[in-house]
């Protein structure tokens, strides 16, 4: 009975979280589109304008353009190129489902954030409750990481172990098989995909896992570049489990 309603429980949670994020990327996708397309297009004219002009333009011409060109990039619009980087959208659906992750998380790496006033508003209030419930979930699947080393304690036990020296080597285990699957292996990954050096791999999944997300570094951003269609949505997922084994790594 308390098994039956534990996973119905569990399910239930699993379920709820993700309509959450589902909801929010479609909300903050709805808010923040329109406005980051009329960013790129003013960009693409900025830069069209500079073209035609660029051989008698005076110094503080030259400074302003410099500026707006600044600005457009830390606003995640690249004035590199032909037309076709206007259709390209920063807040596509994966993308938006990827920032969602990144703000329940506390990751916040800042390379896509809302500009509009309804996006950052929406924001504050998306993270206020989507925090806690990120906490209740990865405490929950931290639950269930934590059944599988009772269960080799368990094992351990009947073959006649002390509890001490299995209590030990459990956490040994637990840290030894969390460093290689979180760490060692998606940073060799993220070393084929995003042609990192196997030592920036290293670094941001550590910046990312520890949720501290300077955002010098983030996947699947490197114009020019092509990526497989669930690459994102991968790496969210390694994000969640990576969450839920640093925090269950704590508790031990």
């Amino acid at each position: 009975e308390a098994m039956c309603s534990g996973k119905l429980q569990t399910g239930l949670l699993v379920a709820s979280y993700f309509i959450y994020l589902l909801v929010g990327a479609a909300v903050f996708q709805a808010l923040e589109r329109t406005a980051e397309k009329q960013e790129k297009i003013a960009a693409a004219q900025m830069k069209e304008a500079f073209l035609q002009n660029f051989t008698h333009l005076t110094v503080a011409e030259m400074e302003q353009f410099m500026k707006n060109l600044t600005e457009a990039i830390q606003n995640g619009v690249y004035p590199v190129g032909n037309e076709s980087q206007v259709e390209e959208s920063n807040w596509d659906f994966s993308n938006s489902f990827f920032f969602a992750g990144t703000v329940v998380s506390t990751i916040g790496y800042g390379t896509l954030r809302p500009k509009t006033a309804g996006g950052q508003i929406f924001c504050v209030f998306f993270a206020l409750f989507g925090i806690p419930l990120n906490i209740v979930f990865l405490h929950r699947v931290g639950k269930m990481l934590s059944l599988l080393c009772k269960k080799l304690g368990k094992f351990l036990y009947e073959k006649g172990m002390r509890k001490k020296k299995i209590k030990s080597l459990t956490l040994l285990f637990f840290l030894a098989t969390g460093i290689l699957v979180f760490l060692c292996l998606p940073s060799l990954f993220f070393q084929i995909t995003e042609g990192w050096s196997y030592s920036e791999g290293i670094y941001f999944a550590f910046i990312t896992l520890s949720t501290i997300g300077f955002g010098d570094y983030v996947v699947g951003k490197k114009p020019g570049r092509s990526y497989f269609s669930y690459y994102r949505t991968l790496v969210a997922i390694w994000i969640i489990f990576g969450l839920a084994w640093i925090a269950l790594l704590f508790n031990l």
